[in-house]
């Protein structure tokens, strides 16, 4: 009789993670990887690519990485034929490339609107076209799409990505609704704001010694009044992607600290004494 724990193994199972050459995406296949998964990662250029195997190297992981655009259905297509052939059937998708473009409404451009919906939307629904035929005739699947508070949230400058990630939302729901019969679970994963290089200038202190304002808003409006970090994603990845996730289906879990179930504090009021000694780790996290 196999124990709790053995129901979160991935041993065996071969796991596609799109965009992982950096970021979330690594974090994830990291995380796959230590519980035993084959991986497969694909990104838009070969340098991206180049940087990705050499960070899979450096953590011991024998990765298969090509060049492939998510928003191209013959690239698709022959990335999973070819994976299929290294590997065998694809076990586990996670649409987790994305772009976003932080730009007024009004300003935004039909073709930088596009290039944004078919990334973030169009993207997903290529790849899990491409993966659901060999996930129906195995009988399981695990499809894992990448969603966002702004799936829940409006916020200014993001209607591109705001748009894309409710329509992925939903998208998660009906491959559930469509799909679950076949023993195929697709569910999604809401990060809040997490601690990377590329948000390390928003927490900067000032030259004054205070909080950058954008920080000190994410805090207030935080319960856990911090930000996330990479490895605070990994474990809903895992279970996501494990046996021990086989009846949950269609769902969308926010990783936020709480900030969805929370209307905040006013800002002016947070103590900022209590954030001093944190170290610099939080913005040297891995993107």
């Amino acid at each position: 009789m196999s124990g709790i724990l053995d129901k979160f193994r991935l041993d065996g199972k071969v796991a596609w993670i799109t965009g992982a050459s950096y970021g979330l995406g690594l974090a994830y296949a990291q995380a796959y990887a230590e519980a035993g998964a084959k991986i497969a990662f694909n990104d838009i250029n070969q340098e991206l690519v180049d940087r990705g195997m050499a960070e899979y190297r450096k953590l011991g992981i024998d990765a298969y990485g090509a060049v492939c655009d998510v928003t191209k259905e013959a690239e698709v297509e022959a990335f999973v034929k070819t994976v299929n052939e290294k590997f065998g059937s694809i076990d586990i998708l996670v649409n987790n490339a994305g772009i976003i473009k932080r730009i007024p409404m009004t300003e935004m451009t039909l073709e930088q609107w596009n290039q944004v919906i078919n990334v973030d939307l169009t993207g997903p629904f290529i790849c899990s076209k491409a993966v659901l035929p060999g996930m129906i005739k195995k009988g399981s699947g695990k499809i894992i799409n990448a969603c966002s508070m702004m799936s829940e949230l409006g916020r200014e400058t993001v209607s591109a990505y705001a748009a894309a990630k409710g329509g992925l939302k939903m998208l998660t729901k009906n491959i559930c609704s469509e799909y679950g019969q076949y023993n195929i679970q697709c569910n999604a994963i809401g990060p809040g704001y997490i601690a990377t290089p590329q948000t390390a200038p928003l927490r900067e202190k000032q030259e004054d010694g205070s909080m950058h304002p954008f920080d000190r808003f994410i805090r207030s409006k935080t319960p856990a009044q911090r930000w996330g970090r990479t490895e605070d994603l990994m474990g809903l990845a895992v279970f996501l992607a494990s046996p021990a996730s086989d009846f949950i289906n269609g769902q969308v879990v926010y990783i936020d600290g709480g900030i969805l179930a929370y209307i905040g504090q006013d800002p002016s009021n947070l103590d900022e004494s209590k954030f001093k000694a944190e170290e610099e780790s939080d913005i040297k996290v891995a993107d």
